[in-house]
């Protein structure tokens, strides 16, 4: 008895209709002073709305589990992605019932608006689905399902509480990761908005020899086997593969900025974990190498079966600070650890041309030796600001700083070919895109 009347002072609450009807009755009581008529009514009343309620509660607590609710998330989400959770419930009661759903969603999340209102019948069952998009990396803990039941007579609900407490890791964007990977496998790259582009030259890495058919080059006509099979004989020939792309990102304070609710560092790994993918996808050897101060991790270019999975953990660990980027350092490990010509796509931010300035004397000597691509951001900001039209003196003033800054960006892209150095200058929401069409390319001018 004493556990029953615990659990019902913990999960017992009244609903607005049970006080809206004590209101009426008290209402009733106070003019049946002038009114002695009206107080037989409001008795009577009374206690048939006491009855109703006893009735309710009984039904409700009569058995001990009349609801089973369960959630089902995903092993990792997705930064940056939409990722669908899932509550299954099942009405265990012999009478219809209102549920009220709260799920205790992660802080990091900052929703306050997570109820669902769901009607069962007897033994129904149903699937509340709901999204996330997470902008962060890291444990994100999600706490127990509260579900409120009420009968059809709404004057009290129960509350279930169904303790599944979980931390779930919010991993680089592994949906992007396999939107991207089958279109390079079913060769639809294009449709993600990736360029064909045209091959310079032919390449020299020889596959196999196959018969002629029509539309192939004439110059590529094998004579000696056409003459050994009696059938015209063409050479077919590869993408030159095992080349090494590695992808340099930098975790200092100029990746700390926001875009979308998610930092340049961000975005920059999931461009990172996609570009890996469709190199590895090209025969190429992918590998990271993350610095900021300090040099972080340095993963060599490799193309074996598990080389996926270990990146997606190296870069599910990494982390951005507010210290200034160490390029000389970045120079000194670049010169002892990668002694084969590579390609680098360094992802990193700068604002203004003296900030490349200071960094320029270590990006020219990296690309002595291999090539190297500097992929920095656009201000999204500024351009919006600089496309709205200024109508006051104020305006006018920040349209003409705006105007400096994007004149700057585009100072840095001349100053980096200026030196041979490769650059690409592009909105965070547009990264992976323009990343991978300038890796193609580079491929198809057979400049890697």
């Amino acid at each position: 008895m004493f556990t029953f009347l615990r659990t019902l002072i913990s999960s017992l609450y009244l609903t607005n209709r049970f006080f809206a009807v004590m209101g009426g009755l008290f209402f009733l009581f106070g003019i049946s002073f002038p009114f002695p008529i009206l107080l037989p009514i409001g008795k009577g009343l009374l206690a048939i709305g006491v009855t109703l309620v006893a009735v309710e509660i009984f039904a409700l607590y009569r058995i001990k589990e009349g609801i089973n609710a369960n959630r089902n998330t995903p092993d990792k989400l997705s930064n940056g992605d939409q990722n669908d959770i899932t509550i299954s419930l099942e009405n265990l009661y012999t009478f219809p019932v209102k549920l009220t759903v709260i799920d205790e969603i992660p802080f990091q999340f900052q929703v306050r608006d997570s109820n669902a209102e769901v009607s069962l019948q007897p033994a129904e069952q149903t699937l509340i689905q709901y999204s996330l998009r997470p902008t962060k990396r890291g444990e994100y803990s999600f706490g127990a399902v509260n579900v409120f039941v009420s009968s059809p007579l709404g004057f009290a609900r129960r509350r279930y509480r169904f303790s599944q407490n979980a931390i779930v890791p919010v991993y680089p964007s592994y949906i992007q990761l396999r939107k991207y990977e089958l279109l390079a496998i079913s060769n639809r790259l294009t449709d993600a908005g990736i360029k064909q582009i045209r091959r310079i030259g032919q390449s020299m890495e020889f596959e196999h020899i196959r018969r002629y058919v029509r539309g192939d080059d004439y110059r590529l006509v094998n004579w000696k086997a056409s003459a050994r099979t009696g059938d015209l004989m063409v050479n077919n020939f590869t993408d030159e593969k095992a080349q090494h792309i590695y992808s340099v990102i930098d975790k200092g304070r100029v990746m700390k900025m926001p875009f979308e609710e998610m930092s340049l560092l961000d975005h920059a790994i999931n461009s990172s974990l996609i570009l890996s993918n469709v190199a590895i996808l090209k025969q190429d050897k992918a590998g990271i190498i993350t610095f900021a101060s300090k040099i972080g991790s340095v993963l060599p270019a490799d193309r074996k079966t598990s080389q996926m999975h270990t990146i997606l953990e190296l870069l599910y660990a990494e982390k951005t600070n507010y210290t200034e980027s160490n390029y000389e350092l970045l120079h000194a490990t670049v010169r002892s650890k990668l002694p084969q010509r590579s390609l680098l796509l360094l992802y990193t931010n700068f604002e203004t041309l003296s900030s490349l300035e200071r960094q320029l004397p270590y990006l020219r000597s990296i690309a002595k030796q291999h090539l190297l691509v500097v992929i920095f951001f656009e201000n999204t900001e500024l351009r919006t600001l600089l496309e709205s039209p200024a109508t006051t003196t104020e305006e006018i003033y920040l349209k003409t700083i705006a105007e400096k800054f994007a004149y700057e960006k585009r100072l840095i892209v001349k100053e980096l070919e200026r030196f041979g150095i490769q650059a690409v200058l592009t909105a965070p929401k547009d990264l992976t895109v323009n990343t991978i069409n300038k890796y193609l390319e580079l491929k198809a001018r057979r400049m890697i």
